[in-house]
């Protein structure tokens, strides 16, 4: 099931939004552009904990991510006078490992990104998606303190992005693409479903990984996922909750019109 869009109206342009997919487009295209021998993952999102690499033993705090396809482990050529390495919590969130991981992240966020942008406004939408962002990274370094495979992407922060939306538009329709073996069809289901079923998946998988079910999970973090959503979940009741959209009439369709 792939979402596709929502039928939510925004009342305000979600500049935060396109500045963030541009940004994260911009920044593949310079790590593609990259020599393989120093790829931008290199200084922005490398190995945490205790890594040896070509014989040097590196120590550094734990950092989110996976490697980007030109940046397999032996590749990688750290240099001793690295950024603070609580800085690669945030710039991880920016590289992405190929066109198809950056596609598919950048759709969720244009999906659920501009509604949210639209309730909190710009300025407290950008600090709000970098803190589910970091939200994601403690999750998954606490889940794994020893991990030592590198990862790298938004989907922390989209996952904070989405547990905002299905608080405050549970009753949103998506419209999806559903693949049913060779069968192919679009369906609006409500945000409760789509979202509700997406998080259902992460935090099985983040299980069934934990408990070693799945080795490296295809190179997906989704204890990271499972973090960053829950990260936006309490986020958005700390910042008003539902009293964002019900304050600022005309009330969105699909948003929750019980009480608080």
């Amino acid at each position: 099931m792939i979402p596709l869009h929502d039928n939510l109206p925004t009342r305000r342009f979600p500049i935060v939004c396109i500045l963030l997919i541009v940004a994260n487009v911009l920044v593949f295209l310079l790590d593609q552009a990259t020599s393989v021998n120093v790829p931008v993952v290199n200084q922005y999102g490398v190995p945490v904990g205790q890594e040896a690499m070509g014989g040097l033993s590196l120590h550094y705090a734990m950092i989110p991510a996976y490697v980007t396809g030109h940046a397999t482990a032996h590749q990688l050529h750290l240099p001793l006078t690295l950024q603070p390495a609580w800085l690669t919590i945030f710039t991880a969130m920016f590289l992405h490992a190929n066109w198809l991981h950056i596609g598919g992240n950048m759709l969720y966020l244009w999906i659920f990104g501009n509604n949210i942008e639209d309730a909190l406004g710009s300025v407290r939408f950008l600090l709000f998606y970098l803190a589910c962002g970091a939200g994601a990274a403690v999750v998954f370094i606490a889940g794994d303190p020893t991990a030592t495979i590198p990862t790298l992407g938004a989907s922390g922060a989209i996952a904070g992005v989405m547990g905002a939306y299905i608080y405050l538009f549970p009753r949103a329709q998506i419209l999806n693409l559903i693949f049913l073996g060779f069968i192919v069809f679009f369906r609006e289901l409500p945000a409760l479903i789509v979202i509700g079923f997406w998080i259902v998946l992460q935090v099985i998988d983040a299980n069934l990984l934990r408990n070693g079910a799945l080795a490296q999970g295809g190179g997906v973090a989704y204890l990271a996922h499972v973090g960053g959503f829950f990260t936006g979940l309490i986020l958005i009741v700390l910042l008003g909750g539902r009293r964002l959209i019900a304050s600022s009439p005309p009330p969105l369709p699909g948003a929750y019109d019980g009480e608080e």
